[in-house]
């Protein structure tokens, strides 16, 4: 995600570090391109003017012209209004203090929602929530089908009726769901190809009969600003609590996450990264920012450990990658929990140095790499630097894989540990990460 402003921006600042020093003027025309980068991104068009503005104000000052490193403050600035613009954001969901708290879900159709509602589902179970879900949408059959199904993979109940009105099979699943000691409900109704008064007057009706504590609107990040304009149609009839982004692993431009926020004053609460049904996390203004300028995501990296590992090994993950001291025997270690993590893409992006790389890297990359990294021995995994023209011979017998090959992996790790090591060194000095 977002490949086509990271690269953009990647050019201009470093464009920017190359002179002596930056003068307004310079600052100017550097910031033109990276309104060029946003509103090919399709960005929203007041979003990007509201931003480069205030980028404008932070930038143009003594401090910044005449700083030791003028580029990288200015990283900072645009990194900060990132946030900004992006946030802020309240984690999680605020529960009921009277079970069961409703969750209304409503979008368009071919925005996830039912995907989505499962997604959901999975994540209340790892809070320790015993979630139900009501399958409202019969104006696609297969949607209740298809509910069905993934109520059974995750082993949570699904409500629902032969007929009916979403309306009333909403309110009679509330009573379903206190005769079973539900604590969460999450209302899938019906959708639409597009906005239009059939599909408001049903899922308002559904809300006053309901009373939803939290109502998510699920969109397509694909569709750019088509989203946002639904996610602002939606919010003029319905109360909003949040906005849930889906497909973002597909979406090079990234114009939905950057506008909606501003937009509809709504905030994203979650994003889908993935078909898959672990591929959905919170949001986070900062990791999402940090992603933008190619600093990675290791917050969101460690998280997703932390489901695949004990949180022993999540922390001593996380303590290794923030101190640099990782080795090819963590490597090796960490090889199964990463396909467990999700789509390989999607965690490359979250690497430092790495979304720019993903599209270019497949699972047999990772075979590969296990397979000659398992043909060295302990010592060599934890000291590579004592991999002599001999040893790397040897293990590129005992591999069969070739010398060359041994040797692009043996760069590889050395130039990430380096990279990683001046990403952690440059973001605390930007006071974006404190040292553990």
């Amino acid at each position: 995600m977002f490949e086509s402003i990271t690269d953009s921006l990647n050019k201009v600042f470093k464009k920017l570090s190359g002179r002596g020093a930056l003068s307004e003027a310079n600052i100017q025309e550097g910031l033109r391109e990276v309104r060029q980068a946003l509103l090919a991104a399709d960005v929203n068009f007041k979003v990007t003017k509201d931003f480069i503005e205030k980028v404008t104000q932070a930038a143009i000052g003594q401090d910044v012209i005449k700083g030791i490193n003028p580029a990288q403050q200015i990283v900072k600035i645009v990194h900060d209004e990132l946030v900004a613009l992006m946030g802020p954001v309240e984690p999680g969901i605020p529960f009921s203090a009277t079970p069961p708290t409703i969750i209304l879900m409503a979008g368009l159709q071919g925005s996830g929602k039912t995907t989505t509602c499962a997604k959901l589902a999975r994540w209340l179970l790892k809070k320790g929530k015993k979630p139900m879900m009501v399958a409202a949408d019969v104006q696609r059959p297969a949607a209740i089908e298809q509910l069905k199904t993934l109520g059974r993979q995750l082993d949570v109940p699904v409500y629902s009726e032969e007929g009916g009105r979403p309306p009333m099979i909403c309110l009679r699943s509330l009573k379903a769901a206190e005769e079973q000691q539900r604590d969460v409900v999450i209302l899938d109704t019906a959708g639409r190809l597009h906005i239009d008064a059939a599909l408001m007057a049903e899922v308002k009706e559904v809300a006053d009969k309901t009373k939803p504590h939290q109502i998510y609107l699920v969109c397509d990040s694909m569709t750019g600003q088509d989203a946002v304009n639904s996610a602002k149609a939606f919010n003029e009839t319905l109360p909003l609590h949040g906005v849930i982004l889906t497909k973002l692993d597909g979406d090079a431009r990234g114009g939905a996450a950057l506008s909606v926020k501003q937009v509809t004053g709504k905030p994203i609460k979650f994003i889908g990264i993935g078909e898959k049904i672990e591929a959905f996390d919170e949001f986070r203004p900062q990791g999402m920012a940090d992603r933008i300028l190619g600093m990675g995501d290791v917050i969101s990296l460690v998280e997703r450990a932390q489901e695949a590992m004990d949180q022993d090994k999540a922390a001593d993950m996380q303590r290794k990658f923030m101190r640099n001291e990782f080795t090819l025997q963590d490597f090796l270690d960490q090889f199964q929990v990463v396909r467990k993590m999700g789509p390989l893409k999607d965690l490359m992006a979250m690497i430092p140095g790495f979304g720019g790389m993903a599209d270019q890297v497949n699972e047999d990359d990772f075979k590969h790499m296990e397979a000659i990294i398992q043909s060295m021995t302990r010592e060599e995994r934890t000291r590579p630097e004592i991999i002599s023209g001999t040893r790397r011979k040897r293990i590129s017998r005992g591999c069969g894989r070739s010398i060359q090959e041994v040797n692009t992996m043996l760069k590889q790790f050395k130039e990430t540990k380096k990279m990683m090591k001046g990403m952690t060194k440059f973001k605390r000095m930007l006071g974006l990460g404190k040292k553990k």
